[in-house]
């Protein structure tokens, strides 16, 4: 929360400026469920389900793992985004190095951690023997990517909290571009398996945060300008670092009511048998490209709206929330439109299984409305993100958890998996509810009178 006197740095906020940061940033959100299909399709056409299994295994104990760190990039860019607006010459260069001091802290801490990591895990999914033996060949080698993702995250932030969109977009193809040729080559040129898949994981987070921090210090003058910064950071200013790490905090216990609710959902659908799982899994994997697009607008929100309060200029604020709420409505009504009348198309090519393909396609209304229900909590996360209304955010997603499983645990025995699905939407809208609510009472208290 912003409070005292400030200076005002007035500034406008147009569409541009919002598809500036929201394209290049829907491109690099979309480039990454490419890593995991090239990954599946190279080690799916060796033909032993052990290694597919373990892959698909091993990729989803890191996408847990590291989604617990993700507050690095999302806590990043708001707090730089400020720095941008209040027109602090460093550049937000106090909060990302702090970000990278704590993400290689944390990803060292997974590597030595990495014993009971993977004992936890194999506990957790409790693997058949030719799997588990993939999938700890696959741990043990990317486990040591984990400094250099988390590295990633950090510089992320900062890229997209400077409005760096396309920067940030190009770092993120060529890590996935390098990680998708090293799988190929090492998994079928070099005959590696699993052990490839992860090599090339390692491989491309390895040149893109090498890049990255050459990248960043080129923008500070190099590393004598940087040194020279140095002295006036105070990495170990305790108001900061409570600041900081309840931000953290917050942004972590977000993430997992976040993944409880995907969890939960796919659990239930589990329980209806493979059919419901494999159609429910396909729609909710369509419904997640359409997200990734709609990232792209919340990222411009984010970045936006914490200028906005850095500069302590309410007319630019009220700008970058309207315009975002035009263009992500105009892009998710437009999407969830393509995706319903394209949908049995698409549900054809994902599955050859005429049971899925049916329950899929009976499904596909209720699903495609999510586009809709979806969007303003998609906006509201990059617009708390950059305000780094942190509390309202973790306190919206847990309530909305619960008004989810509230309505799950009604629907669902009396209409089955429409039941399920009707659970979704109410969590979607409660959280956008929620988030309209305390936002609407706290919007003021982000400025002050000017100095």
């Amino acid at each position: 929360m912003t409070t005292g006197v400030r200076p005002q740095y007035p500034f406008d906020v147009r569409h541009a400026d919002v598809w500036k940061i929201a394209i290049p940033a829907s491109v690099a959100f979309i480039t990454e469920p490419l890593v995991g299909i090239v990954d599946i399709t190279v080690i799916g056409r060796l033909g032993d389900a052990g290694l597919l299994g373990g892959l698909v295994l091993g990729a989803l104990v890191f996408d847990v793992v590291f989604s617990m760190a993700y507050f690095l990039r999302i806590g990043t860019a708001g707090l730089t985004a400020q720095a941008v607006g209040a027109r602090d010459p460093r550049d937000g260069l106090l909060h990302v190095s702090r970000a990278l001091v704590l993400a290689v802290l944390i990803g060292l801490g997974m590597i030595v951690l990495a014993v009971p990591l993977h004992w936890g895990a194999q506990a957790l999914l409790a693997p058949g023997p030719g799997v588990a033996a993939a999938l700890s060949e696959y741990f043990f080698i990317r486990i040591w990517s984990a400094p250099l993702v988390l590295i990633n995250q950090a510089l992320l932030g900062w890229f997209y909290g400077r409005a760096a969109a396309a920067t940030g977009m190009l770092l993120q193809m060529l890590l996935h571009g390098i990680n998708i040729v090293a799988s190929i080559v090492l998994v079928f040129g070099l005959g590696m398996g699993v052990r490839g898949a992860a090599l090339g994981t390692v491989l491309g987070g390895t040149v893109a945060a090498l890049l990255g921090l050459i990248l960043l210090v080129r923008h500070y003058g190099g590393v004598t300008r940087l040194l020279s910064l140095a002295p006036r950071i105070d990495l170990l200013d305790a108001t900061a670092l409570n600041r900081m790490f309840g931000l953290s905090r917050d942004l972590m216990i977000r993430s997992a009511a976040l993944m409880g609710a995907y969890a939960w959902f796919a659990a239930q659908g589990s329980r209806m048998g493979e059919v419901a799982l494999s159609a429910n899994a396909i729609l909710l994997n369509l419904l997640m490209v359409v997200s990734f697009f709609l990232d792209g607008v919340a990222q411009a929100a984010e970045q936006l709206t914490g200028k906005a309060v850095g500069a302590n200029w309410r007319p630019a604020f009220d700008q970058a929330y309207r315009l975002s709420f035009v263009w992500g409505l105009v892009l998710t009504v437009s999407m969830g439109l393509a995706w319903y009348f394209s949908g049995p198309l698409l549900i054809g090519i994902m599955t050859t299984n005429a049971q899925v393909q049916a329950y899929a396609v009976t499904y596909l209304p209720i699903a495609a409305l999510c586009t809709i229900s979806f969007m303003p909590a998609f906006v509201y996360d990059g617009i708390l993100i950059g305000t780094t209304l942190n509390t309202t955010m973790r306190n919206g997603m847990v309530v909305s958890l619960v008004v989810f499983l509230a309505v799950a645990l009604v629907a669902q025995p009396l209409w089955g998996n429409w039941g399920l699905w009707a659970a979704l939407h109410s969590w979607f809208i409660a959280r956008g509810v929620i988030y309209w609510w305390a936002l609407e009472r706290r919007k003021a208290g982000l400025f002050s009178a000017p100095a």
